[in-house]
């Protein structure tokens, strides 16, 4: 029996619900410059798959790496952690 490996999860902001059964997620990461030692924000976007469309924008949620959905979707909804007030 083969074993798969570890799936990759991020935790980020939804920042579009607009298609359907799909979301965009931001995460943030603060990374200090190599030269000048300030901390400088980075964004990475990443379209998930929302089976169910529950997100709005402004959740909180943690996506995982899944096989490919289609052209640009390899991540799925794992959970909301945080519904946007």
């Amino acid at each position: 029996m083969e074993k798969r490996n570890l799936r990759k999860e991020r935790v980020g902001i939804v920042t579009s619900n607009m298609m359907e059964k799909s979301i965009v997620v931001a995460e943030v990461k603060r990374v200090k410059h190599p030269m000048y030692g300030k901390f400088v924000l980075k964004t990475k976007k990443y379209v998930a798959h929302d089976q169910k469309n529950d997100c709005n924008v402004g959740d909180t949620v943690k996506i995982m790496e899944t096989r490919p959905v289609s052209k640009s979707k390899c991540w799925r909804l794992v959970e909301i952690i945080e519904r946007a007030k």
